[in-house]
């Protein structure tokens, strides 16, 4: 709900300017080296040094444009005497203010933590701020609530987390327009029964807290969607919840909880009701089986240890949870259980007694790519690929594994599975869907033993066993699509399953260039055992669409067979009897494959069909090809489905400019491109995804597939700006790449693998004097790391340095150096930013020099600072590092062509490079 808080003052922002007047940008002069500004009717002082003075400044000239203020941010990372008198200003000056953000939370620790501002209270002239609807006090030392706060009568948000408040005044019941109240991160032990007079609060969140009871009036918030109450102390909750009937969100997650009201499962609004990791052993049947209740992590169905067992006994312990962070890739498992988080977002529950001695599991995630990830014809991958290790383990207990995904467009008769690996082929898992969030679901499922899992959309499955005495087999998603086995069709039972695909008659149309042109669902069968069956099995399929079996004219009407792998498809209508009804058309076969009815004046079928069926598969995208706009030489390269280019370009033109997306191409699910730079640029560093400078990408319609290189050029761009291009080719990069201008020569051809070409501009390089990227640097020889897991030479470093820009700051602290030396940097270099950078990071890799985990610590301090770009470039120069070596190992003869890498498995060695 914090993101919630941002998104609300936001939009708080936006209507109240939305009508405000907006005069010229003005700035104001408040002394040497300060630069504060005031724009229209917002002045932003909590990111300048001195904010406060620069306030007092500008109050004490008596500036006409504060009259037109109505959003003051100031940081309270000040003196407190200073900080109240500044404040005390505020009400006199800035009379029409509508936003007030003191926030603190600016500054960091020495080990990156955010820092508490010194506000500790409020002047009470603030509350004649007679139209102040948004107020945030977040990250400070308040220990009681100001006493001017609850007579802000037009207060719509307010926000007090991570704060020191043990109660709440009852005068808070006085902001009877309040929408929005977040008190996370306090001490808050009791709340006052006037919190129930909010009748318009409709967000209330509470969490981190040491609330251990509720007030019953808490039920009169009448207009409450969402309550957040997780991490409390809270043993039971009063009845008067169930009055809550606009309640759509209740987290109720890590208290102490036993019970909860059943007249919960009966609120009409409620989309999710969070109970995890709670002490539940029973709940009313209604919310056991409503589907928006989250239960993980309670013993239910368990008897309480104190009523069962005699005087003496030892209790059980509570099964461990583990939370993993990014830099942990196993986890101990005891014949206790545990339930275990990934830094991945992947969960895992051992119940107790699932092994009967310790292991260790390792995990890992792999990029998915064609020679790992095998899929159905009209399969879609969700997720990437999750190893678990050690494989084959069978464990005595089924463990329950949730698999994170975004759901997919709603698609006709479509389902999401668990899909495993053994013994080199893939099978499905019976699947259950939990939701997290409205874009966030679960893919739950119970595995026997270790292997690799992935999520996968396809064509809803329905499969049976066919014993000898016969049985019906109906699709779920197609009623009239049946299949009947006659006694003795078979002598031993075997398994049967059907898909059924649906095309869109409009795209069938719109390929052959016919109106009435029709088809039913394609039907794919197969099964286990012999291949034919010992009696004729009959098929129902349901006519084309439009046709029916007293006006159809039976030359038009086409009975299609495939049978894979072969490369086309055959008409049989010649050598069956087809026996139709008003609705229906039936035939008899031996064997299965893929049936397919098409009613059409073409003659010759089969070619055609073959084009509607890739038609089927296929996914119309574009690509886009966009730079940084503070670094030219940092290029996102992306390919979407046409349906996703506008959102997220809106999303990203922030941040990055580029030419226009591609034409529309189209491109199956799986398939392998690559981009080629060319016109004199080339990729900046080694990459294991990157041959002879071409990118490989696997296109997966439901992933991201995006990919962001450095490049660079050998032309001089100190003469002028280097213009040049970036082309994307269907296919694996050849062994014998075409030169450019073969390449273009190509692209007209029917066959052409060229698919689009978008431009590509490095500007020209002014005034670096000895400072710039290209200046020539005299530093020791440094290397961090080791060459079996991978090393960072000082050319690595400074390539690093390069791309860090303005967020150096963040990753410093985020390595552990202290604000006082970055201080020191910055005034040292305070003309030179990349002198800044580079200092900052070869001093502080010279302090690691020969130290273990220095990769790893640069690593997490790049994540932390939003930089995952750059994380993923020096995990990429990691892996190629550690190839390269196992290479070198092998050509001295000093390791197996077959052993594996150092820290994986046997099974990893022989599976593609992911980096």
């Amino acid at each position: 709900m914090a993101a919630a808080a941002e998104g609300l003052e936001s939009r708080e922002a936006a209507a109240a300017s939305k009508d405000a007047p907006r005069p010229a940008v003005e700035s104001v002069d408040a002394g040497p080296g300060a630069s504060p500004f005031l724009a229209g009717n917002r002045l932003n002082l909590d990111l300048y040094p001195k904010g406060c003075h620069q306030l007092l400044h500008l109050c004490a000239q008596h500036h006409q444009q504060l009259l037109q203020v109505e959003f003051l941010r100031l940081s309270t990372h000040e003196d407190p005497q200073l900080l109240e008198a500044t404040l005390a200003q505020v009400p006199g000056n800035l009379p029409h203010l509508r936003s007030l953000v003191l926030k603190g939370g600016q500054n960091r620790g020495a080990l990156g933590a955010c820092l508490q501002g010194t506000l500790t209270t409020l002047p009470t002239g603030l509350s004649t701020l007679a139209h102040l609807v948004h107020l945030d006090l977040s990250f400070n030392k308040l220990e009681t609530l100001p006493a001017c706060v609850p007579q802000l009568r037009s207060l719509d948000s307010l926000l007090l987390s991570h704060n020191r408040l043990s109660e709440l005044p009852e005068t808070l019941g006085a902001l009877h327009v309040l929408t929005f109240l977040t008190v996370t991160h306090n001490c808050l032990q009791k709340l006052p029964p006037a919190l129930g007079a909010l009748s318009a609060l409709q967000q209330l969140d509470l969490s981190e807290n040491l609330l251990d009871t509720l007030p019953p009036e808490i039920g009169g918030l009448s207009n409450l969607t969402e309550l957040n109450l997780a991490s409390n102390r809270l043993q039971s909750l009063p009845v008067s919840l169930v009055g809550l009937r606009s309640l759509r969100l209740l987290v109720l997650h890590s208290n102490f909880l036993t019970s909860v009201p059943a007249g919960l499962a009966h609120l009409p609004l409620l989309t999710r009701l969070d109970l995890r990791d709670n002490q539940l052993r029973h709940l009313p049947p209604e919310l056991l089986d409503a589907p928006f209740v989250r239960l993980q992590g309670n013993p239910l169905g368990e008897a309480s240890p104190d009523s069962l067992s005699p005087p003496g006994t030892p209790q059980v312990l509570e099964m461990p949870k583990l939370f993993l962070t990014s830099d942990l890739d196993s986890f101990p498992v005891t014949p206790q259980g545990c339930s275990v988080t990934l830094a991945c977002g992947v969960r895992l529950r051992f119940p107790a007694g699932a092994t009967t001695t310790p292991i260790t599991v390792h995990y890992r995630l792999w990029l998915p790519e064609p020679a790992l990830v095998s899929l159905g014809p009209h399969d879609s991958l969700l997720s990437g690929v999750l190893e678990l290790w050690p494989h084959g383990v069978a464990f005595q207990q089924d463990v329950s594994l949730w698999l994170l995904f975004v759901p997919p467009r709603a698609r006709r008769c479509h389902e999401v599975v668990v899909r495993t690996r053994r013994d080199n082929s893939w099978s499905d898992l019976e699947t259950h869907l939990e939701e997290e969030a409205p874009k966030r679901l679960w893919a739950r499922c119970q595995v026997p033993h270790f292997s690799w899992f992935l999520v996968v959309l396809r064509p809803v499955s329905n499969a049976c066993l066919v014993p000898p005495e016969g049985t019906l087999l109906c699709s779920s998603g197609h009623p009239g699509v049946k299949v009947t086995f006659p006694p003795g069709a078979t002598e031993e039972p075997r398994h049967v399953s059907m898909q059924v695909v649906h095309m869109a008659s409009r795209e069938l149309r719109a390929l052959l260039g016919e109106p009435e042109a029709a088809v039913s669902p394609l039907l794919c069968l197969s099964q286990s055992g012999p291949p034919s069956f010992l009696q004729p099995v009959t098929v129902q399929l349901p006519l084309p669409p439009g046709v029916t079996g007293f006006s159809l004219d039976h030359s038009r009407l086409h009975l299609l067979y495939w049978a894979p792998p072969a490369a086309t498809w055959d008409d049989i209508t010649a050598q069956v009897v087809l026996e139709l009804t008003h609705l229906y058309a039936r035939f008899q076969v031996t064997h299965f494959s893929w049936y397919w009815l098409w009613y059409t004046t073409k003659t010759c079928v089969g070619g055609l069909a073959r084009k509607a069926w890739e038609r089927l598969r296929l996914h119309q995208v574009n690509l886009i090809a966009l730079q940084r706009r503070r670094d030219p030489e940092q290029v996102l390269l992306q390919c979407l489905p046409r349906n996703k280019v506008d959102a997220t370009l809106r999303r990203l033109l922030e941040r990055y400019r580029g030419p226009e997306p591609s034409d529309t191409v189209e491109m199956f699910e799986g398939e392998k491109f690559f981009a080629a730079f060319e016109r004199g640029i080339d990729v900046d560093a080694d990459r294991p995804d990157c041959v002879e400078g071409r990118v490989c990408f696997v296109f997966y319609s439901h992933l991201k597939n995006v990919k962001e290189v450095y490049i660079t050029t050998a032309l001089d761009r100190e003469a002028q700006a280097v213009r040049g291009q970036v082309s994307f080719y269907r296919g694996s990069v050849p062994v014998e790449v075409p030169q450019e201008a073969e390449a273009a020569r190509q692209r007209k051809g029917a066959d052409a693998l060229w698919m689009a070409t978008l431009p590509i501009k490095l500007p020209r390089l002014q005034g670096l004097k000895g400072h710039g990227k290209g200046a020539r640097l005299s530093l020791a020889p440094l290397n961090l790391g080791d060459a079996e897991t991978g090393f960072l030479t000082q050319s690595n470093l400074l390539s690093v340095a390069g791309r860090l820009g303005p967020d150096w700051p963040a990753v410093a602290l985020h390595l552990g150096m202290p604000y006082r030396e970055l201080q020191r940097i910055r005034h040292e270099f305070r003309d030179d930013l990349d002198g800044q950078i580079r200092h900052m990071l070869f001093s502080w890799a010279e302090r690691q020099a020969g130290q273990p985990g220095a990769v790893e610590l640069l690593l997490q301090a790049l994540e932390q600072s939003d930089r995952q770009d750059v994380a993923e470039e020096v995990r990429a120069i990691l892996e190629l590092g550690r190839h390269k070596y196992q290479d070198s190992i092998r050509r001295t003869g000093l390791a197996a062509e077959d052993s594996a890498l150092p820290g994986t498995s046997a099974s990893q060695s022989t599976e593609p490079a992911q980096a």
